[in-house]
């Protein structure tokens, strides 16, 4: 690790030619530290290739087709991300942006070479005046705002795993267990602090035409350095879950049930949420297994309402839980020290399709080839098959054509991820192929010519408009958004807008 306040350590490294491989071969870049650290403040850092700070800010979540840097600025401050971009155009290197390192596109391999600015530093949360609204850094964790909210006794939507970021998500609309309130994670957004593609820090709002593009297609458009948005009174302390366990045998009554009794045609309570994951559990079935999850806020108990239909069923287990809404992403093995939150060297790419329920035979016909597919010794045997159902009725109540988030009519989110250690392109397409298919079953089963796909779980292969909406309105407006404000193309490696 290297301070940028150290200047007889920026001196040693002024004249070198950073050149060091992340992995696979990294083109060398010419860097003058010395100059460059002049423009930075003193809190800022920067990280080289065999430093432990290096590493750590750069091991990603997934290793599929991960991007390569040379060297990584941390800035200090929310200038210093401007400095550090109008540095790489001059010296025409690529750069990219990032926080929780869990972007997962194939689109970022394209970067083999740059500047990695890492937003880890840029993590304060502050309540405003009138508790209305908060003021949040750029770097800041999923966790670290629900915490620090709480305190204070306020929420705001955010992602539900704990260890992502909080604007990572959010730039691509981002869902969470509060949407059925207030909308998607970017429908909070009141203002932002905007870093573009030339360099300028600006800030944004409703009244600026980026505003439309920054919510649902931001990656493509800015490094938002800090965000304001609104924030509300808590209103339930008291959540509850129940965790049903069920053989693959009862696939199609459990789907049946939960089009029945929990989505109903798009018209979930608002306080009720339904999860699953297809995996393995460690028991000697050497099969995967349905874990479905029921959320209810402000009970002690989720409601018999919601939960007999799943009983009657006959699962393997139920296992109810009470606590509160801090409690959610530990019930559902997505809290910091959750397997799924450990970097662990794996591949861990994710196939999504938008549903507006379960189409039951569908769901069967997935299985029968998903669990196969992952059990016994199977390279996979460690994929999660994910069906997200939250409440949507904060989501459609936005008009559609107000965010470049095009999906809001949607009610499920289903993605299969299919997790392995990688050992060569057979193996890599193998998995591809695998998701492809899971994906195109359910799409077949609806009644689109195409699927919808959210941007935070996709592979990287889906078109511009399986990911940003199919009307032609949408397509031109972004274009016509990227050629005014990145013609260059600087942000374009997670879900390119060309």
């Amino acid at each position: 690790m290297f301070y940028l306040n150290s200047i007889t350590a920026i001196a040693a490294l002024a004249s070198t030619v950073v050149g060091s491989t992340v992995q696979g071969n990294c083109p060398t870049i010419d860097v003058d530290m010395k100059a460059f650290a002049k423009s930075l403040s003193r809190s800022a850092e920067v990280y080289y290739p065999g430093s432990s700070g290096f590493e750590n800010v750069t091991t990603r979540w997934s290793v599929l087709d991960e991007p390569k840097v040379n060297v990584v600025v941390v800035p200090g401050t929310e200038n210093d991300v401007a400095e550090t971009v109008k540095y790489a155009n001059k010296k025409s290197v690529p750069f990219l942006a990032y926080n929780g390192v869990h972007g997962a596109l194939v689109s970022l391999g394209k970067m083999d070479h740059g500047i990695g600015i890492s937003l880890s530093k840029l993590r304060s949360v502050k309540v405003n005046e009138g508790g209305k609204t908060a003021t949040i850094g750029g770097g800041v964790m999923s966790k670290q705002i629900t915490d620090d909210l709480w305190a204070a006794g306020k929420q705001t939507v955010t992602g539900t795993c704990e260890c992502v970021s909080y604007l990572g998500p959010a730039l691509g609309g981002g869902h969470g267990w509060l949407q059925g309130h207030h909308g998607l994670v970017a429908d909070q957004f009141v203002s932002m602090n905007v870093v573009l593609a030339n360099g300028t820090l600006t800030t944004i709002d409703a009244d600026s035409e980026l505003w439309w593009a920054m919510k649902g297609a931001g990656h493509n458009f800015g490094i938002v350095t800090s965000v304001t948005s609104k924030i509300y009174d808590i209103q339930h302390t008291d959540w509850a879950i129940e965790t049903i366990t069920f053989s693959g045998a009862k696939v199609e009554a459990v789907y049946q049930a939960a089009n029945d009794y929990l989505v109903k045609n798009g018209t979930q309570p608002t306080g009720i949420i339904n999860w699953s994951y297809w995996m393995n559990d460690g028991s000697d079935s050497n099969s995967p297994v349905i874990v479905f999850y029921i959320i209810q806020e402000g009970v002690k108990a989720v409601e018999s309402t919601y939960t007999k239909a799943f009983h009657d069923i006959g699962p393997i287990s139920v296992n109810p839980q009470s606590g509160t809404y801090k409690d959610l992403a530990n019930w559902t093995s997505i809290a910091v020290d959750s397997p799924p939150c450990q970097n662990l060297g794996f591949a861990n790419p994710r196939f999504p399709i938008y549903l507006e329920q379960y189409n039951v035979p569908a769901q069967k016909k997935a299985w029968d080839i998903y669990a196969p597919a992952v059990s016994g010794s199977s390279p996979f045997n460690n994929s999660i098959f994910m069906f997200e159902g939250y409440s949507a009725e904060g989501v459609h109540a936005i008009p559609a054509d107000s965010t470049a988030f095009a999906f809001r009519s949607e009610n499920l989110l289903a993605a299969p991820m299919i997790n392995y250690a990688p050992a060569g392109d057979a193996l890599k397409h193998k998995a591809a192929d695998l998701g492809n298919q899971l994906r195109n079953i359910l799409s077949a089963a609806t009644d689109r010519d195409d699927f919808r796909a959210y941007i935070n779980y996709a592979y990287g292969s889906e078109t511009l408009q399986q990911i940003y909406g199919s009307e032609n309105w949408r397509q031109k407006r972004l274009s016509g958004l990227k050629k005014k404000y990145d013609p260059r193309g600087k942000l374009s490696f997670y879900a390119p807008i060309e």
